[in-house]
């Protein structure tokens, strides 16, 4: 089976020691690319020189909301520009998030417009962060229009899926799903429709049940798709061949 983690963090100083070897694991692991977002200005050039020394590794440019002191107006002029220069898979990571205390939200939400309107323009996916935030970042979705992406690690409702799938929005599946006490995104799991699931790490954090406590890492998808194949009765190539194709469609790696 051929993988692709949907989201990794693999720029990230967590694996400025071994990058190597994870990637070897991951490898060997079945996991064949990943899509690796930005989180601030500062570190896409760290970005564009990991992702352009690995087979495998795509980059995708955004200010995410969580680094919201680090961000400056004029960031969003030069992510367009990077953005044209680079040709990334994608816009991002940004979003919303209404959990961590202290982040303006106002301010994130221009962030986040202003990063939806690029990616219009540039004719690009978005991939995006929504802590408990899903109704405001569909209702940002709806207002600039004419967008197509993925809300990673989603952990809304049924309906909120829904409503994302309607605008041309996947959902991120990541080691939460592996918890035995994540009932709600469990059921949401077993019935979603395939082609609107994608497979994701966000390492190195978010690790699953078998690694709490430890670094994430790409190798660990197969042991997500392992649970979804088990939720949903059916093999494990099943839904490997779904997800993979559904990345290769959203993120254009077909052509790459």
């Amino acid at each position: 089976m051929q993988l692709i983690d949907s989201h990794s963090h693999f720029d990230a100083a967590e694996f400025d020691s071994d990058r190597n070897a994870a990637l070897a694991r991951a490898l060997a692991a079945g996991v064949v690319a990943q899509i690796v977002p930005a989180v601030d200005a500062a570190g896409w050039p760290k970005l564009r020189q990991v992702c352009a020394s690995h087979d495998g590794l795509h980059p995708a440019y955004g200010l995410h909301p969580m680094y919201l002191e680090q961000h400056r107006p004029q960031h969003l002029q030069a992510l367009g520009d990077w953005i044209e220069r680079e040709r990334p898979v994608a816009v991002g990571e940004c979003g919303l998030d209404h959990f961590v205390e202290g982040l303006d939200a106002g301010a994130q939400q221009s962030y986040f417009d202003g990063q939806l309107a690029l990616a219009r323009a540039f004719d690009l996916p978005v991939i995006v962060h929504a802590r408990r935030a899903v109704d405001a970042v569909i209702a940002s979705i709806r207002r600039i229009g004419r967008l197509r992406g993925v809300v990673h690690s989603f952990s809304g409702s049924a309906e909120q899926a829904a409503q994302l799938h309607r605008l041309g929005f996947l959902l991120g599946i990541g080691g939460p799903v592996t918890f035995e006490r994540a009932n709600r995104l469990r059921g949401l799991v077993a019935t979603l429709p395939l082609e609107q699931l994608l497979l994701e790490t966000d390492s190195p954090d978010q690790p699953g049940a078998a690694h709490r406590g430890e670094r994430n890492e790409p190798a660990h998808l197969p042991e997500i798709l392992g649970v979804i194949a088990t939720l949903r009765n059916v093999p494990q190539e099943e839904i490997a061949a779904a997800a993979t194709a559904n990345a290769e469609r959203l993120f254009n790696l077909g052509t790459r």
